[in-house]
């Protein structure tokens, strides 16, 4: 039989967890293909990139989408439970299998893929219909760019606070900040400035300082918090601050931030990981894939 599909295994991925005990991921990699009775040679079959087998990756995914539509958790790394929302899946007589129909009622899973709004494109299935395959191209990275952001978050949550303050370190170095690491992590988590985490030099030199406030919260940042890291600011007459938070601004927090007569500038959990992984921290690259044309000056003749 051909290996099933990243949406063909997600139901008994799901299932497999119904008696609402943890699981490892090892355990779903040894049960799945034994439940769908793939031979040897299917189980070891490689992506054309040789680095991973077909079946980890297309269960992998299972997991991301089932993970992302709120139907298992992960209580700690690479273990899994069944969600009251899973269970009520399951539950439901009419549903024996489990796609992107049924995961899209789902708000959390339609952020996962389309991002925080999805007003413009109401139906994605009529878009992707006319898309050219560069576009789908796109669609595709920003999918898996959104699958590495999920985990880099729930990664961020499980560390210490101290391996937060370091990471903000190694961000802020990598952007061009703080000169180093080590002049860098001198500063951070050392100032003890009511209200500051940490400060860090803006250029090599240390012309200028930039005072920070990490938050590694789940609850969003409010106006009020926002007003004290000012208030602190002022205490120590600065000038330039930045809030980095791993979930997200209130609407009255962000307006008092652009109207303060400081320049604070607020990151949020999806701005963080944006950064992460465009200057590659806590994060590799897996595959790289290089697009090619025609060159039509080859075949001028002379």
């Amino acid at each position: 039989m051909a290996i099933p599909t990243y949406e063909q295994f997600m139901y008994p991925f799901l299932e497999y967890l119904k008696d609402e005990q943890e699981h490892t991921l090892k355990e779903l990699y040894d049960y799945l293909p034994k439940f769908f009775q793939l031979t040897e040679n299917e189980i070891e079959e490689l992506l054309p990139s040789g680095k991973q087998s077909i079946v980890v990756n297309r269960i992998g995914w299972a997991r991301t989408y089932l993970k992302n539509a709120g139907l298992i958790e992960s209580p700690k790394r690479a273990v899994f439970k069944i969600t009251a929302r899973g269970k009520t899946i399951l539950n439901v007589s009419s549903i024996h299998e489990i796609n992107e129909s049924v995961l899209k009622q789902f708000p959390e899973f339609l952020e996962f893929k389309y991002g925080k709004s999805n007003e413009d494109n109401p139906d994605p299935k009529i878009e992707d219909e006319s898309s050219t395959p560069l576009e789908m191209i796109e669609k595709n990275y920003n999918l898996l760019k959104h699958s590495v952001q999920h985990e880099l978050l729930n990664k961020i949550m499980e560390c210490s606070p101290s391996f937060f303050e370091q990471l903000i370190v190694e961000l802020l170095v990598a952007m061009g900040y703080g000169g180093s690491i080590k002049d860098a992590g001198r500063a951070v988590g050392n100032s003890g400035d009511g209200g500051i985490d940490g400060i860090i030099k803006e250029d090599v030199l240390g012309l200028d300082k930039i005072y920070l406030q990490g938050k590694r919260w789940s609850n969003p940042v409010s106006r009020p918090d926002i007003q004290a890291f000012v208030g602190s600011l002022l205490g120590v007459k600065a000038n330039k601050g930045v809030f980095i938070t791993t979930s997200r601004f209130t609407k009255e927090a962000i307006e008092y931030a652009q109207n303060v007569d400081r320049s604070v500038i607020l990151i949020d959990g999806k701005k963080l990981t944006d950064l992460m992984f465009e200057y590659n921290v806590g994060v590799s690259k897996e595959t790289v894939i290089t697009l090619k044309k025609i060159d039509l000056d080859y075949f001028e003749e002379n």
